[in-house]
């Protein structure tokens, strides 16, 4: 009997954005990397009718888009096909628009402007069940709150959510702190329930936000 392992399942995405050579970039970068894309659309609307049907692994949505915007398609999204996660690619770090699209669900975040290796790295990690902030982005979300009482994470859990900050996996993490996977889920567990979020992307956003990570 071969002891090798079966092959990883392929990742499925679809691309969403109101320029049509936009899309076709991304697309071309995301199949060249092993990522099959089962959907192209130019609207919201036109991505929230292809997702609910082909129910991909990842939706690469633009932030700006006619008909429905991309924070209301993460909306939708989370409520017609939760299991596909959303990366928002977008030429706008607006710190208001972005907190508006964690509450919507999104979990990935990538500047137009970063090089198409990080929205690969973004779908990738999403896919997985991670989450992707862009560093610039990072950088627009990590304002004081003014007068608030903060929350007090361990330095453990301050290290797991700025690992997962910057894009790291919960296996990446684990050897990066020498801990085991299940462990960085238990303090991401815990950092969640201190920091009143219901998703690892609020965690990450609002401990960015209250600068207890850098």
């Amino acid at each position: 009997m071969s002891s090798e392992s079966a092959p990883p399942q392929r990742i499925t995405c679809l691309v969403a954005d109101d320029h049509p050579a936009m899309v076709e970039a991304i697309c071309d970068t995301l199949e060249e990397e092993g990522i099959e894309i089962v959907g192209r659309a130019v609207d919201g609307e036109e991505a929230l009718s292809k997702i609910e049907t082909r129910r991909p692994d990842v939706a690469v949505i633009d932030l700006r888009m006619p008909r429905v915007s991309g924070i209301e398609t993460a909306r939708r999204i989370a409520r017609a096909s939760p299991e596909t996660g959303v990366v928002l690619y977008t030429a706008y770090g607006d710190r208001a628009l972005l907190t508006e699209a964690i509450d919507a669900g999104a979990r990935g975040f990538v500047l137009k402007e970063a090089p198409l290796a990080d929205l690969v790295r973004a779908v990738r990690l999403v896919a997985e069940g991670g989450t992707y902030v862009d560093p610039v982005l990072a950088g627009a979300l990590a304002t004081a709150s003014v007068g608030a009482e903060l929350p007090t994470l361990t330095q453990r859990e301050r290290d797991v959510l700025r690992l997962l900050a910057d894009g790291h996996s919960n296996d990446e993490i684990g050897k990066e702190l020498f801990i085991s996977p299940e462990t960085v889920r238990t303090h991401v567990r815990k950092a969640m329930a201190k920091l009143e979020a219901d998703t690892r992307t609020q965690a990450v956003a609002t401990a960015l936000r209250q600068s207890l990570i850098a």
